[in-house]
């Protein structure tokens, strides 16, 4: 009987010939990923359990970007702690303020996780590595400080589901889209410690940043991990920039799925996600004339260059409507670079919009953009639970950077062609 990708890349790191869902294994990580919110709590369980030396300097990455810059005193000291942490045990994967971009961006971009890697991180949202070909879930603190001891994690192998998705692309549809309809139609449980493996052509004709955007939002259906099988598109990718070699793993012909899902791709128009569930999207046509009083583009999902042209195409020559507050987050220095060499920046700035160094502050309600009583925004970002942005009676709709950027305009959701 065959494997899927993700039961293959487990059994390797297991050091077992196979795995099947229901095991339990105790696997060797490549990489360990704290930020400045869960990262704390983990250096604090090593120190109580009296452990001075973590696995491995190299293979370890803490990154200071939830509360930076430092939004207040309570959130310098835990940056600090992150800081002089990184520094003791000579950590070769910290960035500081000024280098440092949105973890789930940053990683992929700088090389950091290559395709075959098991990657276990204190943040829900580690899952957008499998867009690479690598087996990444989110973990609590307690269990990051016990892998950067380690090196290892316990796990039980998850059933495996597959998405194909088959067609063209419609316009304006990309990755977020195709995560948002899946989410709706399997709900915020539908893949409760599964693996989502998502296939076909829609999914293969997604550039890297799509891809990333898809196996973001993984965790919104309850999965354990996403996963995308490497192609051409995987390898044009690491060229030149993989730390380590890569390794590309595909699913065996006859790997058992606990259920197959297909649909037409090129059936489904942009979405959006209503309050207060990702799960609750239908076509943006659904919520025409919805107003709106701040819109975010950006944070690990929809922050990346690709999703930067699409909102500049949208933004140039037009500004953001009166009553809306526009704020647009490039994900890493090197995206917010490469938008400057492309004059986005200037497209943004005349569009009246607030460009932010690379923070995931409004996406937590943290801070740079956390709503008032009664307000609403329309987020890129990828969790819209009450009180997600600000107050508890604040609302927060979710859609892909096409429509936030149409929306941002009209002051109110639209479809990005009624522009």
């Amino acid at each position: 009987m065959g494997m899927t990708i993700t039961e293959k890349i487990l059994a390797a790191h297991a050091g077992k010939d196979a795995v099947r869902p229901g095991e339990f294994i105790y696997a060797n990580v490549d990489i360990a990923l704290g930020n400045d919110i869960t990262a704390p709590i983990a250096i604090e369980e090593l120190k109580k359990a009296g452990i001075g030396q973590v696995f491995d300097k190299d293979r370890i990455a803490l990154v200071p970007d939830h509360s930076t810059p430092n939004k207040d005193i309570e959130s310098a000291e835990l940056c600090k702690m992150m800081r002089e942490f990184a520094h003791h045990h000579s950590l070769s994967h910290y960035w500081e303020v000024g280098r440092v971009g949105i973890e789930h961006a940053l990683l992929p971009e700088q090389g950091v996780v290559v395709p075959g890697d098991v990657v276990i991180g204190a943040d829900s949202h580690t899952c957008t590595y499998g867009a690479l070909g690598a087996f990444s879930t989110g973990v609590g603190s307690t269990d990051l400080a016990a892998v950067m001891a380690t090196g290892k994690v316990w796990l039980r192998v998850p059933e495996q589901l597959k998405f194909i998705l088959t067609g063209s692309l419609r316009k304006w549809v990309g990755g977020k889209d195709l995560i948002l309809y899946t989410i709706g139609q399997v709900g915020v449980d539908g893949a409760l410690y599964k693996s989502m493996e998502f296939t076909g052509d829609a999914v293969a004709s997604l550039d890297m940043d799509g891809r990333l955007s898809m196996c973001n939002m993984a965790i919104e259906a309850g999965a354990k991990n996403g996963i995308v099988p490497p192609d051409d598109v995987t390898r044009a990718y690491e060229e030149g920039r993989a730390e380590r070699q890569p390794v590309y793993v595909e699913s065996d012909p006859d790997a058992e799925y606990a259920q197959v899902f297909e649909w037409d791709a090129s059936a489904i128009e942009p979405q959006v996600a209503a309050p207060s569930l990702p799960s609750n999207s239908a076509a943006v046509g659904e919520f025409k004339g919805t107003k709106i009083d701040q819109v975010v583009i950006g944070s690990c999902t929809n922050g990346r260059i690709a999703d930067l042209r699409v909102a500049a195409g949208l933004l140039e020559g037009r500004k953001a409507a009166p009553n809306v507050r526009l704020i647009i987050l490039p994900a890493t220095q090197a995206i917010y670079k490469q938008a400057l060499a492309e004059d986005l920046i200037d497209v943004f700035i005349d569009a009246e919009a607030a460009v932010s160094t690379p923070t995931c502050g409004p996406c937590l309600g943290g801070h740079m953009g956390v709503l008032a009583e009664g307000e609403r925004a329309l987020a890129t970002t990828n969790r819209n639970f009450v009180g997600r942005m600000g107050h508890p009676k604040s609302e927060v709709y979710l859609c892909g950077p096409a429509v936030a950027a149409a929306s941002a305009v009209a002051g109110e959701i639209v479809h990005p062609d009624e522009l």
